[in-house]
């Protein structure tokens, strides 16, 4: 279990991530959403150590987390937004020096990559020099990396930015499957749908600061589980309701230009942050 109590990291007289106390339960899908400069990628920074929180502390399993706490450190795997992997290796080079960072043994690290390259589809590829591979294939080797050791935690920061909508799809059916093995797995990202589609529970934050934490489908249906989209010639408004029959009233009683659907976890995130940027 990961408990983050009263985290926060300041920048001089800029605070980036502001008291946030989250629980995060083993073998949940978490999800972590906001806008640009919401604190997301700091906090992810934070947990796998690479900042140092200003003040505030994160437990694993009960255990303080911090740089020398090497037992806690090694539950973590971290795949960045950035491709962090040298353009002139190999699969097989990528992950042989993977193993070797961790002192694995040459057996242990073959039979490691096969069952990995195997896992993520990338076997037939593995002699292919990173610079040769499609962003979706780096994304998949990074994950191949991240799990040599593994991990009882991995943080995924963007993991499918930049990726077409079918290298999305399947790296959503890697995911699953990692959750399935019961890893914890902390995602932070843009992709409303993607949080909506993978997290057991997703957190709103904005300008550092915790909005709010729930399942996806419980703030879908506390907003209302059906929206009806009103387009005017200013802009595109939406009104939301319990029921279906509900909508469909309303509906029936109007003559402006309307359709109904069902309600998405974006339209809580623009409901409740979106609107208060536009407020700013």
């Amino acid at each position: 279990m990961i408990e983050i109590k009263q985290l926060t990291k300041k920048y001089g007289d800029f605070t980036a991530v502001d008291h946030l106390d989250l629980t995060i339960k083993t073998g949940e899908f978490f999800g972590l959403l906001g806008p640009n400069g919401a604190g997301k990628t700091t906090t992810i920074s934070m947990l796998s150590t690479v900042l140092l929180p200003t003040s505030g502390e994160i437990l694993i399993d009960g255990n303080k987390l911090d740089r020398k706490a090497s037992a806690e450190k090694r539950k973590f795997s971290v795949i960045t937004q950035e491709y962090s992997m040298r353009q002139d290796m190999t699969m097989d080079e990528v992950m042989e020096y993977q193993g070797r960072l961790y002192y694995m043994k040459k057996k242990e690290i073959r039979e490691k990559s096969d069952e990995l390259l195997a896992f993520t589809g990338l076997i037939d590829y593995r002699h292919r020099v990173v610079r040769h591979l499609s962003g979706g294939m780096k994304r998949k080797l990074m994950i191949c990396r991240a799990l040599m050791t593994d991990p009882e935690i991995l943080l995924l920061d963007e993991p499918t930015a930049g990726m077409d909508a079918i290298s999305r799809r399947q790296m959503w059916n890697l995911l699953r499957q990692l959750h399935s093995r019961n890893i914890t797995i902390l995602l932070t990202t843009h992709y409303i749908d993607e949080a909506q589609s993978l997290c057991d529970r997703v957190a709103l934050i904005d300008h550092g600061k915790l909005d709010t934490v729930d399942a996806p489908q419980t703030l879908i249906d506390h907003l209302g589980a059906f929206a009806v989209d009103i387009t005017t010639e200013e802009r595109l408004v939406s009104k939301y309701f319990a029921t279906k029959r509900d909508a469909i009233d309303y509906l029936s009683g109007s003559d402006e230009d309307m359709t109904m659907r069902n309600t998405t976890l974006e339209d809580v995130f623009v409901e409740r942050i979106g609107r208060r940027i536009d407020q700013k």
